[in-house]
């Protein structure tokens, strides 16, 4: 009997060839008293989550979650060879924008809160909530077929095997905020919970004047009417924008427990995590446009922007977990509360104001994302089946996003509230998600293919929207007099002055495009995919996805909601095949070949014909209707070398063809630079990423430091992208009302690819006790340059360059009493590293958006009973 034992099969296939012919000759020699029972092969099995996998993928693990002490996944990320994050909050793979990426939460998709995105922000999930980050950046068929850069698995913490409580607070400071000057606003008492009192709701008069359906102006409300609306406003507490001088310390909290019990029909357990945190953040930013003159750039607003944030996050996370002996089944449920509340003032030269202006600016921002998901695994001796339920809701919500303007004549700062830079806004955002899966697997034994299995699978999902935002202005029937403007703010708003004779309200809403939109996208999807030894030590898996999508986005009308406005429907179904091979040709090391064809939809926000102001970058966005799918065609091959367990040495090429990628272009407005979306003809993607992690053991002895290993980790990304024009391609901009156009109009042929940095890199160095007590850790980021905007007709791009970020970060454990604590310290940005956003020609230097980032450092404590 010869019984095979196969740590790693193929090289047992590889052995048992080498060694049958031996066998034989024994057997023919006339030892007919020799049996071989047994042949055992002992390979270096080294339980790699990265190595089993069969994709090309790169893992944020629970260590290096508390290694780097990073706050949040987005953060985490950055460590990672290819990853790079925008606003910190977007993760780019490969340097392909968030578009082209897709995050799912335990394996399901999540809707997103943000108005240019469809893809949830992932400075939305905090790093307590989480047991590690799966990013794959090869495609395989029981994913979603929206795939380019990579798809990123966020996988939340597991039930314990035994009773834990934990609980830690954390205190920091930043040296361009913390106690120092700085903008605040009241609004209301319980802002510093992140929890609006009541005084942000939109009041009940206007609710009232919106229920009719009617635009609330003098056509359709009398003077009394909109007197009572008007004075119906919040004044002082929202309208006055306040100095401080010390502008509070960050801090958090955090606390999670967890327990199972074991019983004869199986296990149940359950687990619970909440959190709070508060930061602020002081930004003294530059904030220039510019316009083509001659060779170079002329200044055209000249800008000082001083704004301070105060950011809240309220998290939460309760599993319950029942394992059967072949069954078991998990209930997650994750909700998160985050929080922006903002007072900036932004004042200089302003060409289109024809005037040196101040505008004062006070707002909330709100975003929520709850979401339940249920899940089973099922195990009937080679069959395998999995199935996914989920339902998750993010909500957006901008209450009283108030801008007063003032112009300096004099050098008095005077108010006309006739002006059109003044406006109050409430707007809303709901995104929902719904959706379902189920996966099957069986290993069939046959002759040909060893360890062979076949899976299969379907998924069906649906994602709605809805997005509507209301505008104010308060007018008056004659030139308000000096000493009118001259008033201070919460004076002049005052129901004294609200009447016919002074300040009459006017709804504006919808003057600037669509006040509305609802978009949905349905997919449903079915895969096949097999996998086993084609050879000996070669590994392939081979599927195809057949994927039908219909998405749709409407402008609406709030005043006549049965015109026909814009609308756009994209519908189309997709055979999206892939495959990868991998050859593991020595006991530690393996190459990895991959080929798929994916695609990637345009984003709801980009479609929809409603203008937008984004905070983060202070420009207007608006959809282009006229938007279609890109097809995506990735190759992929990487050569690994595991040392052990979390200690690996990688080095891959990769290569992307886009047809039709989505590009951002900036164009003239009346009143500013305005962005929107086109799809370019064609983009090209290409590079090559190298990775190294390993600990060492010094040879001598430390003293002190005796059983001290230290942590050597780098990888290093090269990307090249070019946007491709060949003479005749068009495009279809909404600037030319969907008729198609030159494409070298807007596009320069061999420009970059937005946001791709053609240069990223990361460094660790640290050591640690054998005993985990001692952890220090050295981390340093690197992005080079990358495109943010296309500028408009004839002016370069919009160009950010992040420079380098150095972290340090360091854990001690410590005991009193026998309860055992442990000590943390992070500082970051080391050096001093600033944001810095412009357009450069001919020596001229436009400074879009430049402040000071700040060094932080941060000291917490933390215990687990």
């Amino acid at each position: 009997m010869i019984k095979l034992i196969r740590p790693l099969s193929g090289l047992l296939l590889c052995t048992t060839a080498l060694m049958a012919p031996g066998l034989v000759h024994a057997q023919q020699s006339g030892a007919a008293d020799t049996e071989v029972e047994e042949i055992v092969v002992r390979g270096k099995y080294i339980p790699e989550v990265m190595r089993e996998t069969s994709e090309v993928t790169s893992i944020v693990t629970p260590e290096d979650l508390v290694r780097q002490g990073d706050d949040t996944a987005a953060q985490a990320l950055t460590r990672l060879a290819g990853l790079s994050v925008v606003s910190g909050r977007f993760v780019y793979v490969r340097g392909l924008g968030e578009r082209y990426s897709s995050a799912l939460l335990n394996g399901s998709p999540l809707p997103s809160p943000e108005p240019l995105q469809r893809v949830v922000p992932l400075d939305l999930f905090p790093s307590n909530v989480l047991a590690g980050v799966n990013v794959q950046k090869s495609y395989s068929v029981n994913y979603p077929g929206e795939f380019g850069g990579g798809l990123i698995d966020l996988r939340t913490i597991d039930v314990p095997e035994e009773a834990f409580l934990a609980m830690g607070v954390s205190l920091g400071m930043n040296d361009e905020t913390s106690l120092k000057q700085g903008f605040t606003y009241y609004g209301g008492d319980s802002d510093w919970l992140g929890v609006d009192d009541g005084t942000r709701e939109l009041p009940a008069l206007i609710r009232q004047g919106i229920e009719t359906g009617k635009r609330i102006d003098s056509a359709n409300f009398s003077s009394d009417q909109l007197t009572a609306m008007g004075r119906s406003f919040q004044n002082a507490n929202i309208n006055l924008l306040q100095s401080t001088n010390d502008v509070p310390i960050n801090g958090s909290f955090d606390i999670s427990g967890g327990e199972s019990w074991t019983f004869d029909w199986g296990n149940i357990g359950f687990v619970a995590v909440g959190g709070y945190d508060s930061s602020w953040s002081t930004r003294r930013a530059v904030q220039q446009e510019g316009v083509v003159s001659l060779e170079g750039l002329a200044v055209l607003e000249d800008l000082r922007s001083n704004s301070t944030q105060n950011d809240i996050v309220i998290n939460g996370l309760a599993s319950v977990a029942l394992e059967l002996d072949n069954h078991t089944f998990k209930w997650t449920n994750f909700y998160v509360r985050n929080v922006t509340k903002e007072a900036r003032s932004v004042e200089g030269e302003s060409s289109r104001a024809s005037n040196y202006i101040r505008d004062d600016s006070t707002a909330w921002y709100q975003r929520e994302l709850i979401d339940t998901q249920l899940t089973g695994q099922h195990r009937f001796g080679d069959l395998e089946i999995d199935w996914r339920g989920s339902y998750a809701r993010t909500e957006r919500d901008v209450p009283y996003e108030r801008q007063v303007r003032y112009r300096r004549v004099d050098d008095v700062y005077l108010h006309n509230p006739q002006s059109d830079a003044n406006f109050i806004r409430f707007s809303e955002l709901e995104d929902k998600a719904t959706g379902f899966g189920v996966d099957l697997r069986y290993r069939l034994e046959n002759p040909l293919i060893a360890d062979f299995t076949v899976s299969g699978g379907y998924a069906w999902y649906d994602n709605e929207r809805f997005a509507d935002s209301r505008v104010f202005r308060f007018t008056m029937n004659s030139t308000p007099s000096i000493a009118f403007q001259m008033q201070r703010v919460d004076f002049l708003y005052s129901d004294f002055n609200i009447g016919p004779n002074g300040l009459i309200l006017r709804e504006v809403t919808g003057s600037e495009g669509a006040a509305a939109y609802e978009a949905a996208l349905k997919t449903s999807a079915f895969y096949l995919q097999g996998e086993g030894e084609i050879l000996p030590a070669v590994r392939a898996t081979f599927g195809a996805r057949y994927e039908s999508g219909e998405q749709t986005v409407q402008a609406i009308d709030l005043f006549n909601p049965a015109a026909a406005l814009t609308g756009n429907r994209i519908e189309n179904d997709y055979l999206l095949p892939a495959g990868t091979v991998t050859w593991n040709f020595a006991e530690d090391q393996q190459l990895r070949f991959g080929a798929s064809k994916t695609i990637a939809r345009p984003q709801f926000r980009e479609q929809a014909p409603q203008l937008y102001l984004d905070p983060e970058s202070d420009r207007t966005f608006i959809g282009n209707p006229f938007l279609v799918d890109s097809e995506l065609i990735n190759l992929d091959a990487r050569y690994e070398h595991y040392f052990d367990r979390g200690q690996f040495a990688t080095l891959g090429v990769f290569y992307k063809d886009i047809d039709k990628s989505i590009e951002s272009v900036v164009n003239e407005s009346g009143s500013g630079l305005q962005q929107t979306f086109l799809n370019a003809p064609r983009a090209v993607l290409y590079g090559a990423e190298a990775e190294f992690k390993k600990f060492f053991e010094p040879g001598f002895d430390l003293g002190w430091m005796s059983g001290v290993r230290f942590l050597v980790a780098a990888n290093y990304t090269y990307t090249k992208a070019e946007v491709k024009v060949d003479e005749g391609d068009l495009v279809f901009p909404i600037t030319n009302n969907g008729m198609p156009a030159p494409a070298a109009n807007f596009v320069i042929d061999g420009s970059r690819l937005q946001g791709q940095s053609e240069h990223l890199a990361n460094v660790q160095l640290g050591l640690e006790s054998a005993d985990g007590a001692t952890q220090a850790t050295l981390l340093a980021n690197y992005a080079s340059e990358r495109t943010t905007a296309r500028g408009q007709s004839g002016a370069p791009d919009f160009v950010q360059d992040p420079g380098v970020l150095l972290d340090f970060t360091f854990r001690q454990k410590f005991s009193v009493r026998a309860q055992q604590f442990t000590f943390g310290l992070e500082a970051r940005n080391l050096l001093g590293e600033e944001f810095d956003e412009s357009q450069s020609r001919g020596g001229d230097v436009i400074k879009l958006n430049n402040y000071e980032l700040g060094r932080s450092v941060s000291v917490s404590l933390s215990t687990r009973f």
